[in-house]
């Protein structure tokens, strides 16, 4: 029981936009102060108390107290924040292979990490700096053939110029789907089917 309530829930906010991971045990203590409801896979919305009544037969994925065996919530929604907090964005390799999904810029293969490196679009031997808009995500084959050349000198197009990203912090593991209820929330191609705003008539 002490793991299930250290497990992980989803936060969403208002807008259903991913702002944060928390425990089981945090979950609840929001449910029951009324700051958050509990979504379901269906993708309803519950109070606690409404939650607390449905029936607890979700195999492992129960927490017992004293009078009663509850669900655990895989995702809760607030009910008052409507914020994705922004912090800075460590410049480092892991999060240039995170913005770049682990694929090489140039052969547009994905790899390992261990079979990545970083690439100065523009090589520092021709002024070109270490920002985020001039490193991007490389195989180790390519970045033999690029050598010290830029991408048109060396016949290698990049699909897109490399930017700083402008993730809310869970974005920076696109592959970090815990549970199957978190990955309309996390996709971005599923997320923005909920968080597109609707035209009224």
């Amino acid at each position: 029981m002490l793991n299930q309530l250290n497990s992980n829930v989803l936060v969403l906010n208002r807008f259903y936009q991913p702002v944060h991971v928390t425990t089981v045990r945090r979950a609840f203590t929001l449910l029951v102060g009324g700051a958050a409801r509990a979504m379901d896979r269906q993708f309803q919305l519950f109070d606690y108390p409404s939650w607390a009544a449905l029936a607890a037969d979700y195999g492992d994925d129960t927490v017992r107290t004293p009078t009663r065996t509850l669900r655990v919530p895989r995702i809760i929604v607030l009910g008052a924040f409507d914020r994705i907090p922004r912090g800075r964005i460590r410049f480092s390799r892991y999060n240039i292979y995170a913005r770049d999904n682990n694929t090489c810029q140039y052969c547009r293969k994905v790899f390992d990490r261990t079979q990545l490196n970083l690439d100065h679009v523009i090589p520092r031997s021709k002024g070109g700096r270490t920002t985020w808009e001039n490193v991007v995500c490389c195989c180790i084959p390519c970045n033999l053939r690029k050598g010290g050349r830029t991408p048109a000198e060396a016949g290698m197009l990049l699909p897109h110029q490399p930017m700083r990203p402008k993730w809310s912090p869970l974005f920076r593991l696109p592959r970090n789907v815990r549970f199957e209820e978190w990955r309309p929330f996390l996709d971005p191609v599923d997320a923005s089917y909920w968080n597109t705003e609707l035209l009224t008539d």
